[in-house]
């Protein structure tokens, strides 16, 4: 799945991997001292800026330029901005894509200015990610205050550009963990901040209150390629999201480069020491925390004297903060732990108003994640439904013969509706699909799997066979199909966006009938020229959805503008045919012409998809309206 938002055009294929390279451990050369160079600010006393080396020229490691509150530049300093350097350039992509262990497998030696400043832009650039990883409600992109040099800072998209959500929420509450730790930072309460490779560390420390005294507390992060891959905090929080204090020391990171002391991961520094020199090292790292780390030294200094030792068998040493392995799964950190936890919490607490809403709320933050491109939403969304389908009541349900209660239909209605948003995912590749297909048809076969209508009453056979109408209507229940909540989003999984006339449709304002029309294309339009979406409306709106919540605002918008256009266009024809059958339709007491599903209340709710698109794309449009002396002025419509 795409992550991050790479790259604007819709169905354009990723790029190659490449061949990776094998890791060399602890073979890496350069000096491991020195100071994270800081971005280089527009302004006056911002110009240069280069790193340890010294210099302004390509190997400086300067930062990008940037401007505004906290760019420093003051007034007029956009009109000095200086272009990044090509080191900076190459690294910010590099950084973002491409696993350390990866650059060490493509060349030989890597000089100490490239190394850093791959080191230095591989942390998260946009606090958006922090946002959403640290609390259940969306933040829109202006909801984190004062991003730092980030996506935006550069001139082309970065790994953590994402696309703006298709429609603003409201910003986190004050006692959200992002506020929290927002606040935290703006009262000095970060210190201690120390990057070591792909390692962050610092304190934070918690004010005292009423009721508890002054707490500091430890907190590590690692990161790799623009996302942060674990953390660790000594406050214990057992929760799905980031607690303050971790956002805190990522606000920080982000906001404040500049203050942050930077050396290259462990291993560089140790492979300058001579014997002596990693003799004094060890035993004054021993000396410093003897009774904690004593056994584990005196253990593996055994395995290394004996020849025969697993530890001899391998070549090089690990390093912690060396980044990822290439055959590392590159995601944002989720604690699957506390999400499985979280749901069957809520699923055990029934039909109550609070647990139904918090369970919204996750599906929000799937769709949030989808939207953000970000392959954390498939995978959260994958452990709520293995809570879903281990539902105790589900059994009890089956067993009774009884439908659920409408509120738990409607949290089934929403998971599924869910699944065909990712399967019709416009970047998924066929090996994803296939790997969603398989779960969604092995979660479908189980007994306990609940209908797409929502009764089990009807798939139970008459036994008795009492009565004609019964018999003949447990007959036809047991030839038809069996369709359950996941049914749809397994079909979804053969629907694809190779049609060039729907490519055509999502990618330009400007596409209309062509003035020589072959075989057949005077289907495809109607009599002004506009496009026209011939298919199934609930799978058509479905698709409306999918573009939606994968951050495709612009093509959701056209593709809703073509379906509207072929209802409008059917429904005039159905009028028309209704007036030339009026006589016969009324002499059979009919008066109207039955859709045979009905489109409100139904699970995929394409009705209300296509009026959210609409109504989303009018808030958006006032939402880039300029301020300009209290009117408000709007681009113009190109």
């Amino acid at each position: 799945m795409a992550e991050g938002g790479e790259g604007d055009g819709l169905l354009r294929p990723p790029l190659p991997a490449g061949a990776p390279g094998p890791k060399g451990l602890c073979s890496r050369a350069g000096p491991a001292a020195g100071v994270a160079a800081p971005p280089r600010l527009g302004g006056p006393g911002g110009g240069g800026g280069g790193g340890p080396g010294g210099g302004g020229g390509a190997l400086a490691g300067g930062g990008p330029a940037l401007a505004g509150p906290r760019g420093g530049g003051g007034p007029g300093a956009a009109a000095l901005l200086q272009p990044e350097s090509l080191l900076d350039a190459a690294a910010k992509r590099v950084a973002g894509s491409w696993a350390f262990e990866r650059v060490e497998g493509r060349f030989q030696r890597i000089p100490e200015p490239v190394q850093r400043r791959i080191v230095y832009w591989s942390f998260p650039r946009s606090e958006r990610q922090i946002c959403m990883y640290s609390s259940f409600q969306p933040g829109p992109a202006g909801a984190a205050p004062g991003p730092g040099p980030g996506p935006g800072s550069g001139s082309g998209p970065g790994p953590d550009d994402s696309p703006a959500p298709a429609a603003a929420a409201a910003p986190p509450a004050d006692g959200l963990p992002f506020r929290r730790g927002a606040r935290l930072l703006d009262t000095g309460a970060v210190d201690n901040v120390l990057q070591v490779g792909f390692h962050l560390s610092g304190t934070v420390t918690e004010p005292a209150t009423a009721t508890e005294p002054e707490m500091t507390y430890k907190v590590a992060i690692s990161f790799d390629r623009c996302k942060i891959t674990s953390v660790t905090c000594g406050c214990g929080n057992k929760d799905i999201f980031y607690c303050a204090h971790v956002v805190a020391l990522s606000l920080y990171r982000i906001r404040k480069p500049e203050q942050v002391k930077l050396r290259l991961p462990i291993s560089e520094t140790l492979f300058q020491m001579n014997r002596d020199q990693l003799q004094k090292f060890v035993q004054y790292l021993i000396t410093e925390h003897h009774t904690e780390v004593l056994p584990t030294a005196q253990k593996l200094a055994d395995d290394i004297l004996s020849s025969n030792s697993e530890i001899n068998q391998t070549h090089g040493a690990p390093d912690p903060t060396a980044g990822a392995s290439i055959d590392d799964e590159n995601c944002w950190h989720l604690d699957e732990e506390q999400v499985r936890e979280q749901v069957k919490l809520f699923l055990s607490q029934g039909g109550y108003y609070g647990s139904g809403k918090q369970l919204n709320s996750m599906f929000a933050k799937v769709r949030e994640m989808l939207r953000m491109r970000d392959s954390n939403g498939a995978r959260m969304l994958t452990l709520i439904t293995e809570q879903f389908m281990a539902d105790p009541r589900l059994s009890l349900w089956r067993q009774q013969g009884t439908s659920m209660t409408d509120k738990c239909r409607q949290l089934w209605d929403e998971l599924g509706a869910l699944w065909v948003c990712v399967v019709l995912n416009p970047h998924c590749k066929l090996e994803e699909k296939s790997c969603w297909l398989r779960q969604l048809r092995k979660w479908g076969d189980m007994d306990v799997c609940p209908l797409e209508d929502g009764s089990y009453g009807n798939e139970l056979p008459n036994i008795t066979n009492a009565l004609t109408q019964s018999s003949n209507h447990s007959q036809d229940s047991l030839a038809r199909p069996r369709r359950t909540v996941f049914t749809r989003a397994i079909e979804g999984c053969d629907l694809h966006w190779q049609d060039s006339h729907l490519q055509r449709i999502i990618s330009s304002d400007f596409y209309v009938s062509p003035s020589y029309q072959r075989e057949g294309e005077s289907l495809l339009f109607n009599s002004q020229g506009q496009p026209l979406w011939l298919e199934h409306v609930p799978t058509a709106c479905a698709r409306v959805d999918a573009l939606r919540s994968h951050g495709y605002p612009k093509e959701a918008l056209r593709l809703t503008v073509a379906i509207i256009n072929t209802l409008r266009l059917q429904q005039q024809r159905q009028l028309e045919i209704y007036k030339h059958q009026k006589k016969e339709l009324l002499q059979r007491g009919a008066t109207t012409i039955t859709n045979l599903e009905g489109w409100v209340g139904h699970p995929l709710n394409p009705v209300g998809c296509l009026f959210l698109t609409l109504t989303e794309a009018c808030r958006l449009e006032e939402e880039n309206g300029l301020e300009i002396s209290g009117i408000q002025v709007f681009p113009p419509v190109s």
